[in-house]
């Protein structure tokens, strides 16, 4: 079951993104501030799971130096602060379906950043080297599909939409939108570039900071200070600043609290257990809920140019994943001692606890 762990963990994540994808689509389609929005959904992260962290492990966390705290800064304005602000820029431009679909660039992205900061090896002479090259030009081609090619409509029933309010650009699916279009696919992998450079640096990070729920609430704070004073400057009427009981405040507090703190703190665990490249594998999961929630509940229209470039993000994905697990099999085939080698190293620690056990009866 242990080993079950991180998979089921990882689709329980890409769940949670399916219905970020959507509920933030809604409100934004309902006319709330994109920044607003950012700033409020950091909020009610840091004020759900600060109480937690600090209780759990607040006695027991490691000592926060000037430096660490000036990396989690950061870290925290290139990996949530800019990536979200950009996120909800392209949303707003895009679908839910497109923020589901662009994502699956995250783990070419990120596979690209760990090679060049040295977390990952390309090894283009091997055949699990050539795969993870392969499966990075298919992403590519998949982004530029879903870019610059729409094709037929594939057009399913839909009479009412869930959150009572349509937009007319969600209605035509965005297929009329020319180069509004492109621009938010362009700013969407901007922002998914953003977030797989904080996955990968979160790693160096965790190294002098290993207390994850701090870790999670210490960004979040300061995300939350970040994004406010974008807001803020960006944002000057106090009416667009109101929550109601409507999706707005549904999106914002199923973004902050389950999306920003839930998710955050798993991610963190996956990538402690797995690496930053597991996780980010997994984001196919995201693309295939979000396009079945969005048909039935947002009320869009998809293309045969989305399908077919979520198709070719999916089969690049599983060449780099397919890769990864072959290199990782000959490294620890390479690792394993052989008998003799195992027989000397058995002598050894025998001789080696005979020189140096004291008599002792605890140490039998």
């Amino acid at each position: 079951m242990d080993k079950q762990r991180p998979y089921l963990t990882v689709i329980l994540i890409q769940a949670i993104y399916a219905g970020m994808f959507l509920l933030s689509k809604a409100a934004f389609n309902g006319g709330m501030n994109n920044f607003v929005f950012i700033f409020y959904r950091q909020a009610f992260a840091t004020l759900f799971v600060a109480p937690i962290s600090l209780a759990v492990e607040w006695k027991k966390a490691p000592p926060l130096s000037f430096l660490t705290f000036c990396k989690i800064f950061f870290l925290s304005l290139i990996g949530i602060t800019f990536s979200l602000d950009l996120y909800g820029i392209a949303l707003i431009y895009t679908s839910a379906t497109l923020a589901a679909a662009t994502t699956n660039c995250l783990p070419a992205i990120t596979f690209f950043l760990a090679v060049l900061l040295r977390m990952e090896v390309l090894k283009l002479k091997t055949v699990p080297g050539v795969a993870k090259l392969v499966g990075i030009l298919i992403c590519i081609g998949g982004a530029a599909t879903l870019a610059f090619y729409n094709g037929p409509q594939l057009r399913l029933l839909c009479h009412h939409h869930i959150f009572g309010h349509h937009n007319s650009q969600q209605i035509h699916g965005h297929v009329s939108s020319g180069k509004t279009w492109i621009k938010g696919c362009f700013i969407m992998l901007s922002s998914n570039t953003f977030f797989g450079l904080w996955l990968v640096l979160q790693g160096f990070v965790m190294k002098s900071y290993p207390s994850k729920l701090l870790f999670t609430t210490l960004q979040c704070f300061l995300s939350s200070i970040q994004s406010f004073a974008i807001a803020i400057a960006l944002e000057r009427d106090p009416h667009e600043w109101v929550l109601g009981w409507n999706v707005r405040l549904l999106a914002v507090a199923y973004c902050g609290i389950i999306v920003t703190a839930l998710t955050y703190y798993l991610q963190a665990w996956v990538i402690e257990m797995k690496g930053p490249v597991f996780l980010a594998m997994s984001t196919p999961l995201a693309l295939i809920f979000t396009t079945i929630a969005s048909v039935f509940l947002l009320c869009e229209i998809i293309t045969l140019g989305r399908i077919l470039g979520g198709l070719l993000l999916i089969g690049g994905l599983y060449a780099v994943l397919w890769g990864k697990s072959k290199e990782q099999k000959m490294v620890d085939k390479s690792c394993l001692p052989t008998q003799v080698d195992q027989k000397v190293m058995n002598s050894d620690q025998i001789k080696v606890m005979a020189a140096k056990s004291p008599s002792s009866p605890m140490f039998l």
